[in-house]
């Protein structure tokens, strides 16, 4: 298959080529051949590029994504690399959910609030309860 310029990468993958120079220069992506000064890149790039496309729809971090695709020497490999990641950005998550369910019934509190003014609706809320404060 014929190498793909970084217009053509940029175009089937909806991001700019703006951001394909940038992964290049924090090596998430690896260095392309260049043909009359111009980047050439091997369509196996697509999928690299298509990964971390999924990794970041799933919350990873670009400094994340670099560990698991630099040099996988590592006795874990990918898989390893892989899966302890994923478990720290599920236990990230859960705390996520965890922080959002507790925002969530604050708001539910402060909206069954019958305080009669702001200051005191933020101590009913902080406070737990649902009505007027108690003086």
């Amino acid at each position: 298959m014929e190498d793909l310029t970084i217009s053509q990468v940029a175009a089937q993958l909806g991001i700019r080529t703006s951001t394909i120079r940038y992964y290049e220069s924090i090596a998430v992506l690896p260095p392309p051949r260049r043909a009359n000064g111009r980047r050439r890149y091997d369509p196996s790039v697509i999928e690299r590029l298509s990964f971390i496309q999924v990794a970041q729809a799933l919350g990873f971090t670009l400094a994340e994504i670099q560990l698991l695709v630099s040099d996988r020497s590592a006795d874990d490999g990918l898989a390893g690399q892989w899966q302890s990641l994923a478990r720290q950005k599920l236990a990230d998550v859960d705390r996520l959910i965890q922080h959002a369910q507790d925002v969530r019934r604050r708001l539910v509190q402060g909206l069954r609030c019958g305080c009669p003014n702001l200051s005191a609706c933020i101590n009913c809320v902080l406070a737990h309860c649902h009505g007027p404060a108690q003086t």
